[in-house]
Order: structure tokens, then C-alpha cells, then sequence
């Protein structure tokens, strides 16, 4: 049940943080916090459909993307929620898209603070109390990319991400004799955002003619997984990741 549970969702201003933190809501979670980044104005609006679903919202800012910032984001969150039941790791991205010769120092510790660092440290952070009352929930955003090493430019990104799917099972193994499930959703393409910014309608076009299911995927359809993850209806799920691409993983 999670039911009057405190949930912190990651990436929450926009796409699948935003579909899922609105997900938990209307499930009948207590209350949730809402994490952004850099867009308030998207925060704000989750944080009102959270609200008109019942759930008390908070937002909190944090850049996850540096060592400081991520700490400072830690620091914070003992603060104002220092006991949360259900944690969504789903704040990432691939930053820009960088061959092997393009690709800088600083932008391959961007790439591995924002996508693995955090999600290490923010458990970290939150798993003292969930071991101390005995139950818990952590659901890590992986992506199709941790399987197939994404497309150019990408490589940086699809090994984060493999990170957080690998960190997921040696997370859950540890964790569960506490109580606590640890489980991620590896996303296909899903029309949103992240794939206004880092592709383009050719790319997006050949995606859906690859895709067995013939079409992009949704928010809602990766939040409806994560909301599957976090409920009893999982209860003996632990350490997987479930794969959600319309079937393109197989092609």
C-alpha cells in the first residue's frame, strides 16, 4: 500500500518525473517532493496537478550534475523531508551528444554525477530511515540505451545508464533483507522532451518504423510501471529492471 506514504521524485518538472510524481498522487501517496533542476515554472505545475490530486507538494532545487550540487541537494532534502518511503531516481540526461574524440572531462563527470552520482548519493541519503522502519521503495530510470549503446554521440550516456541498472540489482540485493525494493524501468523512446532536445524528426521517424509497436511511448505509459513498481501488486519483484520499448528491444 502506499497510501500516506512521502515520495521524492527526481526530474519532476517535465516528462516522466512530472507523469509519475502525478501518478503517485492520484494512487493516494501523502505527500511528494518535487525535484527540478533549472525549470521552476515546470516544477510549480506538477506540484499543482500533485496538489489537485491530494497529495501535499514540495519543491525542491538541486543541481544534480555536480559533486556540490548534489550534496547541497542532500543537504537540503534531510531538511525538508527526512523521511521519504518511495524514492524515484529519474532525474539524467545525456547532456550532448559527443563522439570519442569530442568528448571532454568535463563533460564525461556531468554525464556520470547527473545519471549514476546522484542517484548513489540520494539513496544513500534516504536509506538510513527505510532500513530503520523496515520498508521501503527505490525505482531507478535506466534507459534501452544501457542495452544497445544508444546511438552516436551517446556512449557516454548509455554507459551511466548501464550503471544505474547494474547499481540496481547489487542495491537490491543489499537492501532487501531491510525490507526495501530496489527496481528501475529502462525507457524506449518515449515522446517527450528529452527527445525535442537531443533528436530529431528523422530519427524520431525511423525510431517508430523500427519499433514493432509503431510508435513512440508515452509519459504515462513509463509512469504507469514505476507507479506498478512501487505498489504490493511487486511486492516480490526486487533487482530488475523492466524494459518498456514497444518491443524494440527485441528488434
Amino acid at each position: 500500500m502506499i497510501q500516506g506514504m512521502t515520495v521524492l521524485v527526481t526530474g519532476a518538472s517535465r516528462g516522466i518525473g512530472a507523469a509519475t510524481a502525478i501518478a503517485l498522487a492520484r494512487a493516494g501517496v501523502a505527500r511528494v517532493v518535487v525535484h527540478y533542476a533549472g525549470y521552476r515554472e515546470g516544477a510549480e505545475q506538477t506540484a499543482a496537478l500533485v496538489q489537485g490530486a491530494g497529495a501535499e507538494a514540495d519543491i525542491l532545487a538541486g543541481d544534480l550534475a555536480t559533486a556540490e550540487g548534489i550534496q547541497d541537494f542532500v543537504t537540503e532534502l534531510q531538511k525538508t523531508a527526512p523521511e521519504v518511503d518511495i524514492l524515484i531516481n529519474n532525474a539524467g540526461s545525456l547532456v550532448e551528444r559527443a563522439r570519442l574524440l569530442e568528448a571532454s572531462d568535463a563533460l564525461f563527470d556531468k554525464v556520470m554525477n547527473l545519471n549514476v552520482k546522484s542517484v548513489w548519493r540520494i539513496t544513500q541519503s534516504v536509506a538510513p530511515y527505510m532500513i530503520a522502519k523496515k520498508s521501503g521503495v527505490i525505482v531507478n530510470v535506466s534507459s534501452i540505451a544501457a542495452r544497445n549503446g544508444g546511438g552516436l554521440g551517446a556512449t557516454l550516456y548509455s554507459a551511466a545508464k548501464a550503471a544505474v541498472s547494474t547499481m540496481t540489482k547489487g542495491l537490491a540485493k543489499e537492501l532487501a533483507p531491510h525490507g526495501i525494493r530496489v527496481n528501475a524501468v529502462s525507457p524506449g523512446t518515449v515522446d517527450n522532451h528529452f527527445h525535442e532536445v537531443f533528436s530529431n524528426r528523422q530519427i524520431l521517424d525511423g525510431m517508430v518504423n523500427a519499433t514493432p509497436a509503431g510508435r513512440l511511448g508515452t509519459n504515462e505509459e513509463i509512469a504507469d510501471a514505476i507507479l506498478f513498481l512501487c505498489s504490493d501488486a511487486s511486492r516480490y519483484i526486487h533487482g530488475q529492471t523492466i524494459e518498456i520499448n514497444g518491443g524494440m528491444y527485441m528488434v
